[in-house]
This record gives structure tokens, sequence and C-alpha cells, in this order.
């Protein structure tokens, strides 16, 4: 084992770097990195970037909740820094190992050589996936108590929320419950709790948060709410690996999630369309229309100027889809391949769906739009609408009377689901 590099000179610079911990009980700390620069998350569009946060609990053995990712080390060593020396440190917990939690793990066990590391049975695997450096990392299984000094922490497996690693973490006496990625935002803020946010911005950001990372989770998500108040925990916190800390205002975030979870239809009826040559604009249009004529809330979003991340988020609390696409070389539009690719792994249930399009000579789009349609397990109204290069007035009306057959559907679904 090398020496503890951080109880010398490279604590000093560490601790002299400006960045500070924040205090978020008597013995919980926030020791994470703020990211303004993020622009992508992989393929999920995150304009006001994020955050990566570390927690340290002080006790006899100060513990280590999470790292973060790997060009950050030595901001979050510099928060350790300014409560105490790094080599004080006795324990880490992993509770998810994907590389924006663990990029600088294996870098701070070597500074740090803590006593012991753990993670989740899954974690542990995917730890030595990631890294093949045969770590030694004790499995924390669901329900344990670990006695870690004066410190004891609960841990809770929440497999495929959203990894097969995924593991909460309770802090006994502090009421802090460690949640990783489940209850967070991709936001970059100088606050660092959401009763110093906007509502709306929160409410915003952790909805496109749900519906890009847990949304293909949701059952899972109500089976976690339904048990949490079982598990006789004294929540006053919950602390995720992005975004604000939620504190004192914890209902609010536990009733998005419910609400999200459900899936339940809306009025709301999202009209996606690409276009070429402005045909399948027209129809889109047309189709909205028909949407608002028929008592729904058509939401028009053209993909020249939509990112599929802010399609998943838009169609997180829809009722209805209408997917309209040009036939371009035999195939789907490629933006609109793209989007619905995207949409058809985020798995949002309870959709009533049409599609539509336009075309020159072969008109293939419809029916690959059905197909993805299909794959989602939306209900498909009737066969797709589709017409050969620019609509006239009929066709139009066509597309009008199918945007108010859909809002029919929809409303009946809406009816269905209260009785």
């Amino acid at each position: 084992m090398p020496t503890k590099k951080l109880d010398s000179i490279e604590h000093e610079e560490a601790r002299h770097s400006g960045f500070e911990a924040v205090k978020l009980t008597d013995r919980v700390y926030w020791v994470g990195v703020v990211d303004w620069e993020l622009r992508d998350f992989h393929g999920y569009q995150t304009l006001r970037g994020s955050t990566y946060n570390a927690y340290l609990i002080l006790g006899s053995k100060p513990v280590l909740i999470d790292t973060v990712k790997a060009p950050y080390l030595t901001q979050m060593m510099a928060r350790i820094s300014s409560v105490i020396a790094p080599s004080k440190i006795a324990y880490i917990v992993s509770n998810h190992a994907e590389m924006d939690h663990t990029g600088s793990l294996p870098r701070t066990i070597e500074l740090v050589q803590p006593e012991k590391v753990f993670a989740s049975a899954q974690g542990v695997k995917a730890i030595e996936a990631h890294f093949h450096l045969g770590l030694d990392i004790e499995i924390a299984k669901n329900g344990d108590v670990l006695e870690l000094g004066d410190i004891r922490l609960k841990t809770l497996e929440t497999k495929m929320l959203h990894w097969p690693d995924s593991m909460f973490s309770y802090i006994e006496g502090d009421g802090v419950l460690f949640s990783n990625d489940a209850f967070g935002m991709h936001l970059a803020s100088a606050a660092r709790f959401t009763d110093q946010i906007d509502e709306a911005l929160l409410y915003e950001e952790a909805a496109k948060y749900y519906a890009n990372i847990l949304m293909p989770f949701s059952k899972l998500v109500q089976a976690l709410l339904a048990k949490l108040p079982s598990l006789d925990l004294d929540i006053e916190m919950i602390a995720p690996d992005h975004g604000p800390i939620w504190r004192g205002n914890l209902d609010k975030i536990l009733h998005w999630y419910g609400t999200w979870s459900a899936q339940r239809p809306t009025k709301k009826a999202v009209v996606l369309y690409d276009t070429m040559w402005q045909s399948t604009r027209k129809l889109a249009l047309a189709v909205a229309e028909g949407l608002a004529e028929g008592g729904a809330d058509p939401h028009v979003l053209p993909l020249s100027g939509v990112h599929r991340s802010d399609v998943a988020m838009q169609v997180l609390d829809a009722g209805a889809l209408a997917v309209g696409a040009p036939t371009m070389n035999n195939n789907l539009f490629p933006r609109m391949a793209d989007v619905l690719t995207y949409l058809k792994g985020l798995r949002r249930q309870n959709l009533v769906a049409v599609a539509f399009g336009s075309y020159g000579w072969s008109g293939e789009a419809v029916k690959q739009i059905e197909s993805y349609l299909e794959a989602m397990k939306a209900e498909i109204l009737e066969d797709g609408f589709k017409v050969q290069y620019v609509p006239d007035a009929h066709a139009l009306n066509q597309a009008r009377e199918l945007g108010r057959k859909l809002a029919a559907r929809l409303l009946e679904r809406i009816k269905e689901e209260t009785e």
C-alpha cells in the first residue's frame, strides 16, 4: 500500500484551494462538485449543468458516501480537507457504480486507504468490471446496519433504480437518506438545498430527470414508494447524487414521483413531427387543431427545434402521442427514428397513439412509426394516415378528424381510469 499522500503537501494544496464543504447536519457534510459546464449526459441534454454529490459523515471513524466523476477528484478532496484530513476517512460506501459516482473511487481509495469499502453485491461486480483493479470491497446486503464506529448506516438495495447495483443508505440519528440517482436532477446551482430554489425550476428539472433516467422503472418506483413507510426510517433529508438536497419539503418530491410513476393518462396530447418540405408539418398542425376541438390539450413538438430528452419530458405526463414524419429513402426520417428509438427504451405506458406522414412514392415511414408505437405498447387508434406529396384541403380535414378521434379516445381512457 502507498503512503497516505494527503497527510502532507497534497493535503495542504487541497485545503487551500478555496473549495469548502457544506454542512447538512451536525455530522453530515456535502463534499461534491458543481459541474457548470455539462451539456450532455449520455444523450440527455443538460442545459443547466449538474452536480456530482458526495457526502462526508463525521464520527469516531469518518465515512465517505460516494465519490465524484474522475476529473473532479481534487475538488472533492479540497472540500473534505476543509473539514478533516482525508486520511482520517475510515470507510467509503459506494451506493452506485456508474462512473459519474465512482470515476474517482480507485484514486480515492489509494489516497485515503480506508479500513473498508462497501457496495451492494452487484456494485462490487460492476466496480471490478469498470476498473479491473481487484479492489477489496465488502458486500453490504439489503437491510444491513453497518456499525462504523459511532455511525450506524442502514443499506437498502434499490435494484434497477436505475442500475442493478443501485443502493440507498440511511444514517440513523441524523435522518439523512442517501438516495444515489433517485430523487435527483441535473441542475448546477450555488444553492445546495431545494428550499433555496424556485419550485417551478425544481419541478421542470426533476421531471426531466425522472423521464430520462427513471421512467423505464416506474413500477419499481411505485413499489419503493409503497415500501418506504414500512421501513421505519425517520427521514428528514433526502440527499441524491445529482442536484440539490431535499429538506423540509420531502412530501413534494415523493408526491411528484408517485404521480409520474403511476403513468396515468391526462388530457395532454403530444404531437411530435419532423418534416422535409412542410407537408408533414401541415398535417401535424391539423391533427393538433382536431385534438383541441375534441377537448384534449395539444403540445406540438417539431423535431427541428426539440431535443430527444425534452420530448421524453413532455411525454412523461401525456395521455396521447401523435407521431408524424416523411419517408426518406424508403425509411423513416432519421431524426424521428432517433427519437422513437429513445422513447421506446423509456417505456412510457398508457398512451393512446396515431401515426401520420407524407411521402413521395413509397411511404414506409408511417408503418415504421407504428412499429415503434407497438413496441411501446401504446394503444394505436387506427391505421396510420399518409398523404402523397402535399396535402390538399380534403387531406387536412382528414388529419383534423384524426385529431378529434384521438382526443375522444383519450377522454374515454381518462374516464376508464377514474371509474
